[in-house]
């Protein structure tokens, strides 16, 4: 996903300010699809500009049991799966591109799940805006792996965006991560497994190859299968804070 307007590049050392390297936008939308966005994101979406609350939990309309966050969703089908299986639990889905976001907007009109808030900007804005320790679970789920070497310093999965990880993870919370890449698992791996918060939780030889409970498969896993490709699912758990 590269088109003329990538951000500046990301150096090793340096803080970054943004990790979304792909288009903002795809084919034209219609009107339809265009009068959905403009109505219903503001009513769901996330207001970076203002102070998370400190209880996130007063951004849905009953207190949900857990807090989650889906960075990347693409068209909402995981997300949307997760919250109609969960209505306790709150889920917050970032996708910064639109026609995505479009995408889920219908689904969840359609659906009617009211414990889902999104946000189309970037991810590292998100996890800047959260409070520390207010989420149970992260999830990156089939990201764009940026394959060339000379682009892996654009992949999501770094040391300074674990680090935003580990801050916003309660103690025992977990980062989900599911690529069908085997140099992006090995990337995801060795990035988080360097992290001191952080322990893989994998406990026999093939279990990272096994989906997570319930899980409804991704387009992009559908993509990956007709072209051959295995999938790894990599569960990382938060250990206490000190």
């Amino acid at each position: 996903m590269s088109d003329d307007h990538h951000r500046a590049e990301h150096r090793p050392g340096e803080p970054r300010g943004n990790a979304f390297f792909g288009r903002r936008k795809g084919k034209t939308l219609r009107k339809g699809q265009a009068e959905r966005l403009e109505a219903d994101l503001p009513k769901l979406s996330l207001d970076l500009t203002t102070s998370a609350p400190d209880w996130l939990a007063d951004l849905f309309p009953s207190a949900p049991a857990e807090l989650r966050l889906e960075i990347g969703f693409g068209g909402g089908e995981h997300l949307i799966h997760r919250a109609l299986e969960r209505p306790d639990v709150g889920f917050i889905g970032v996708e910064p591109f639109v026609n995505g976001m479009t995408k889920a907007l219908g689904r969840i009109a359609t659906e009617g799940t009211s414990n889902i808030r999104l946000s189309g900007e970037d991810g590292v804005k998100v996890l800047d805006w959260l409070p520390e320790a207010s989420l149970d679970r992260v999830l990156l789920l089939y990201p764009d792996p940026w394959p060339k070497k000379r682009h892996w310093k654009r992949r999501f999965v770094g040391p300074d965006t674990v680090d935003r990880f580990a801050r916003v993870l309660k103690d025992g919370g977990e980062f989900w991560f599911a690529s069908d890449i085997d140099t992006y698992v090995d990337w995801t791996l060795r990035h988080v497994r360097a992290n001191s918060a952080f322990v893989w939780t994998a406990s026999a030889p093939d279990d990272w190859r096994q989906p997570w409970e319930g899980w409804p498969g991704t387009r992009y896993e559908a993509k990956a299968r007709r072209e051959g490709r295995g999938s790894a699912y990599l569960t990382f758990r938060r250990l206490p804070r000190r």
